[in-house]
């Protein structure tokens, strides 16, 4: 990409990183700087630690700066809600000729491994449970095999997963289950390198698409795993599965189950989930 970005005709700054988190550290330079726009190169992951670098304990810090994205990395998911190019020099072209929306975010607080608690902030999907087990995986092997590595990875996962007791608080509705695969805490639509898990969830209306699957079976997951990737799943009226909207997000269990943002392995539960409308204004395809 550098080598014909010159010709672009747009002034650029590269920073790269060369450890975890150093991208967060870099974008909230930028964004006290109010540098005209950030952009995050590379995939979810990167993405994820760029939206952290604007807030601060927990909250937007005030700016001009935009936030873009140029996707490459593993999972690509993000960018499918809001249909950015996975073509670069397009991609780069939206920073041209794209427009500002305020997106949602999302702010997460949960368990570190050591107990300690920890904050963190996601732009896409959030998970508690198989999700979190898959993401682990994936952090702990190779990605050189694109979104097929979320397939893999997420058959290895769900072959040694259990089900676990959960207890999910949606805006004050409690909801106790006795045994769940999962809790998706969704502001776009795709995770898992394609899955569209929460079709409806858009990152400008302000809540969460809280997606519960309750006690699914290994078989009659992998059975599901198409109408999963299309966005049907929620269609077939299974009593497994069920769809709420919510703000306000806490999950808890007596087992240990991790979670993840973004694609990103973070720690595990108890974990609350909180919407920020309109904290961030992200350059989008028009």
């Amino acid at each position: 990409m550098e080598s014909w970005l010159p010709s672009s005709g747009l002034p650029y700054e590269v920073a790269r990183t060369t450890r975890p988190l150093e991208a967060t550290e870099i974008a909230q330079r930028a964004v006290r700087e109010s540098r005209p726009v950030v952009v995050a190169v590379g995939g979810d992951g990167t993405l994820n630690e760029v939206v952290n670098g604007f807030f601060r304990n927990g909250a937007p810090l005030p700016t001009t700066t935009k936030l873009a994205m140029v996707p490459l990395g593993t999972g690509g998911d993000f960018r499918r809600t809001l249909r950015i190019p996975i073509d670069t020099r397009q991609a780069i072209e939206v920073l041209r000729n794209g427009m500002v929306r305020r997106l949602d975010a999302g702010c997460v607080t949960y368990q570190n491994a050591d107990g300690s608690t920890g904050v963190r902030h996601f732009i896409n999907i959030a998970d508690a449970g198989l999700g979190g087990d898959v993401v682990h995986i994936v952090g702990n092997g190779t990605k050189r095999f694109g979104s097929a590595t979320y397939t893999l990875a997420g058959l290895q996962a769900l072959i040694n997963f259990k089900n676990k007791p959960m207890t999910v608080d949606i805006d004050g509705s409690v909801h106790e289950l006795k045994k769940a695969q999962q809790v998706v805490i969704a502001n776009c639509q795709f995770f898992g390198g394609g899955m569209q898990m929460a079709p409806s969830a858009s990152p400008t209306d302000g809540v969460f698409d809280v997606v519960l699957i309750k006690d699914a079976g290994k078989i009659e997951t992998m059975r599901g795993m198409n109408d999963i990737r299309s966005g049907r799943h929620l269609d077939q009226s299974n009593p497994k599965m069920e769809l709420m909207y919510g703000k306000r997000v806490s999950v808890s269990s007596p087992a240990r189950v991790r979670i993840d943002i973004d694609g990103e392995a973070v720690g595990f539960l108890p974990a609350l989930f909180e919407i920020q409308p309109s904290a961030i204004e992200f350059i989008t395809p028009r």
